[in-house]
């Protein structure tokens, strides 16, 4: 009986690929190893097994593999559940789940190489100039790649070329297969035993008279390893005797030194465990033993707890009941900047049993946290990291924490899968029969909706750590302050007079501006022209560090204007405004305190946010400006004084969800105030201070928010009461798109009626030349959500099969953020 594999391959394909196994294949391969296989007429692909079985294929003969690539599973079986999960209930492939799922390394691609033929006779006078170039650049290097071949006759396709040559048997084309993650190592020295002898070290010494820098390392080497016989790293010996490794090279090729390497971690901790236990107060406490009791019922607990009352302290009680029990605990964050603040709580109290996963971390450092999590080793017993974290190989996880649960960057927005952090984290906890805290001081409406309604235990923390107040709102309304000529720029009077009483107490201030660069519309006052993208349905940007204007969508820019580009004028003006003019409106009314920026502009590098916030925490920064980074949960202890430079552009958003995300944005920057002894004080800008969200935000009445909103929800038939699937349609042709649209369109309403709305075009219609359109389809409680899917699935797969309509791409997004 033959035997057969079922691979599920890194490409959006509904079905997983069978391939044929020998019998000592199928007896050594489990589900979960990585094979390298054919797909396709030469690529090669790394496909992960997700079933062994003695069924051949119907449709086509199985081939067989190309090689194994795992001794042992590199996914386990609950993983492999998962994925199944996540492509059914996201409408996607399970092969897009594994791209996002895996450290690239661990994806294998093939790389074409072309190489001489052996017995290639080269008659130089039947070649074209093409043909003749890529011949001579291989009778020089044994092998070329496509991609080098590609710079070589400087044009993208050169396949023909390489094709023409293959069929004059000239070169031959192989497919080689590359593994991308190399352990790190460490280059040592030593001396060569021969020398060691006090007689022999003289000889040497004397012998090398005549070369006085050779001699010099000889001497360093002698003196650091006097004290300690360690080997010694390469790196010490040139920094001490301030030698080039040219001159360490010629004592190595004498052979007097011995070099070898040694593999080392890339992530390593070294600091030292300083907290060695957590006293909660009575509050916490008391909530903790709810926590507890509730999972004894229920694994699923939303802990509502107020900004600054110690949830934290309480997570990290939880994980260590976990590891205690010797299971594996998860630390899920919204945000990068986040986990940077936390590990050095979480890393004082358990050391190196914590790890931070990261999209910052390189890829060679991902497979290496990979790697520790797969083997439950006693380094990788705490994962702590934003979304992708719920991808790792957990062997047996006892706890998952999941902060500020009601944060949006845990949705993935692109590529596939469009997965919810928090909604997956709560199947994997019930997967492994975890426990799931979701902690926040705004719960979603959804998670709250779902406590009151016995899915999830509800616990609540109503008092600050140390019984600090809550931090007074006050609310500047400054449409009036502009009439009456109070405002310097986009400061009110108001604002500056608490800047100016918090600096002069030395304590520190953030304000909060939800939109970066310097100004988000330029306008000619002549004609009323402002400079638009030309590949997007935006205006530009104006970034004055750089005198640019940016699309923050496509990334287009050209210099900044000084003058209209329509009618020539030279009145241009700005309108709306960013971090970077806050920023130096700023310096220009306190230019003796140091002002500090956070947002995207200013955080792309590795460490930056580190950088930015440890500055902040020293004090090194009196002010700090940011955009929504700046909410999530920072706990910074000298900040008196937070001001909204303007809460109006959250509230005016065509988004079902905007009233509420302006609450949680507002409420939790408020929360970054007073955390320590003294009340904190916040400000708020607004043009419509009388806006309902406003004044709930200044009472923080999380209830009255919840119920109002609920109330609409209900009315226009949203979540929590519908569930909703997005359909948005991109293509180049505009006609096209409409056309695919509005048949998409009517294909859905023939099976789900009125609960499907549009087909419409998005704010920003235009992104990249490509237009969009929106379908969106809801989903009543009663009806089943599995067939829903499984019928959307079928009328996509017709779409798909219209020719016509080929060019038009669909992205089904399951639960919109």
């Amino acid at each position: 009986m033959p035997y057969f594999a079922d691979l599920i391959l890194p490409l959006p394909l509904d079905n997983r690929f069978t391939y044929s196994l020998t019998e000592e294949e199928a007896h050594f391969i489990q589900p979960g190893m990585r094979l390298a296989v054919q797909f396709g007429k030469n690529r090669i692909y790394t496909g992960i097994v997700a079933e062994i079985h003695q069924k051949p294929p119907e449709v086509y003969e199985a081939k067989p593999i190309h090689q194994i690539l795992d001794e042992k599973p590199l996914l386990t079986g609950q993983q492999l559940n998962f994925w199944n999960w996540l492509a059914t209930y996201y409408l996607c492939t399970e092969g897009e789940v594994m791209r996002a799922a895996l450290p690239g390394a661990f994806l294998l691609e093939s790389e074409s190489i072309v190489k001489l033929s052996k017995d290639a006779e080269i008659e130089s006078a039947e070649l074209n100039d093409d043909e003749y170039l890529v011949t001579e650049a291989l009778q020089r290097q044994s092998s070329m790649k496509i991609q080098e071949i590609e710079q070589l006759l400087d044009r993208k396709k050169v396949l023909p070329v390489i094709n023409k040559l293959v069929a004059k048997n000239l070169v031959d084309l192989n497919q080689e297969i590359y593994e991308q993650f190399k352990p790190k190592e460490i280059r040592f020295v030593r001396l060569n035993p021969a020398f060691e002898a006090e007689s022999e070290m003289h000889t040497l010494l004397d012998e090398l008279s005549r070369a006085p820098k050779q001699r010099e390392i000889l001497m360093s080497y002698f003196s650091i390893t006097a004290k300690s016989k360690k080997p010694l790293k390469v790196k010490e010996l040139l920094k001490e005797s301030k030698a080039s490794s040219a001159v360490l090279k010629s004592l190595i090729d004498k052979d007097i030194f011995r070099e070898f390497y040694e593999e080392t971690d890339r992530v390593v901790f070294t600091g030292e465990i300083s907290s060695h236990e957590i006293n909660l107060n009575d509050v916490q406490q008391q909530a903790y033993d709810q926590i507890t009791e509730s999972f004894e019922n229920n694994s699923v607990c939303l802990l509502h707890g107020v900004t600054s009352s110690g949830k934290t302290e309480i997570y990290i009680k939880l994980i260590e009941e976990a590891i205690n029990k010797g299971k594996q605990a998860l630390y899920l964050l919204p945000e990068i900047a986040l986990t940077t603040q936390l590990i050095k709580r979480l890393q004082n109290y358990f050391g190196d049993k914590v790890l931070v996963y990261h999209s910052k971390y390189s890829i060679n450092e991902r497979v290496e946290i990979y790697k520790k999590v797969l083997d439950n080793s006693e380094k990788g017993k705490i994962v702590i990291g934003a979304r992708s974290c719920i991808f790792l190989p957990f062997q047996d996880l006892g706890m998952i924490v999941v902060d500020e649960e009601h944060e949006s960057t845990f949705k993935q927005y692109d590529p596939a899968p469009r997965y919810h952090a928090r909604d997956a984290a709560v199947v994997l906890a019930n997967m492994f029969g975890a426990n799931i805290v979701l902690g926040s001081a705004t719960p979603s409406i959804e998670s709250y909706f779902n406590a009151e309604h016995n899915k999830y235990s509800l616990v609540e923390l109503n008092r600050r750590y140390g019984n600090v107040l809550m931090p007074e709102v006050e609310v500047v309304d400054i449409k009036t302050a502009h009439k009456k000529r109070k405002m310097k720029g986009h400061f009110s009077e108001r604002l500056i007079e608490e800047i100016r009483e918090s600096l002069k107490e030395e304590e520190q201030v953030i304000l909060f501006q939800n939109r970066r660069g310097f100004s988000p519309i330029m306008e000619c006052n002549t004609c009323g022209h402002s400079p638009q993208c030309p590949n997007c349905d935006v205006s530009l940007t104006y970034h004055s560090h750089n005198n640019q204007l940016r699309c923050h969508y496509c990334g287009y820019h050209i210099a900044m204007q000084h003058q209209c580009m329509a009618c020539g004028s030279n009145d241009i003006t700005t309108k709306g405004f960013g971090t970077e003019q806050v920023e130096t409106e700023l310096k220009a009314l306190f230019p003796d305190h140091k002002i500090g920026r956070m947002d995207q502009d200013t955080t792309r590098g590795k460490h930056a946010y580190e950088k930015i916030i440890a500055a902040f925490e020293n004090h090194e920064t009196d002010i700090l400006i940011g955009t929504q980074m700046l909410t999530k949960g920072l706990d910074f202890r000298k900040v008196s004084l937070v001001g909204i430079m303007n809460a109006d552009n959250l509230l005016n958003f065509p988004d079902f969800r905007a009233h509420e995300r302006s609450f949680q944005l507002m409420l939790q920057v408020a929360g970054r105030s007073g955390r320590t002894k003294k009340r904190g004080k916040v400000l708020i800008q607004a043009y419509n201070p009388h806006h309902q969200i406003i004044q709930q935000v200044s009472t923080g009445d999380y209830q009255g928010m919840y119920h109002e909103q609920l109330e609409d929800r209900y009315q226009y038939k949203y979540p929590p009461y519908f569930r909703l699937i997005r359909l948005t349609l991109k293509c180049r042709d505009y006609s096209k798109t409409n056309e695919a649209a509005e048949w998409l369109a009517r294909a859905l309403e023939n099976v789900f009626d009125r609960y499907v709305l549009g087909p419409e075009f998005p704010p920003v219609a235009r992104i990249r030349n490509e237009y969009y359109k929106n379908i969106l389809i809801k989903i009543p409680k009663k009806q089943s959500l599995g067939k829903t899917k499984k019928m959307v699935h079928r009328i996509l797969t017709t779409f798909r099969a219209i020719g016509a309509y080929r060019s038009v791409r669909v992205v089904v997004n399951v639960d919109p953020q």
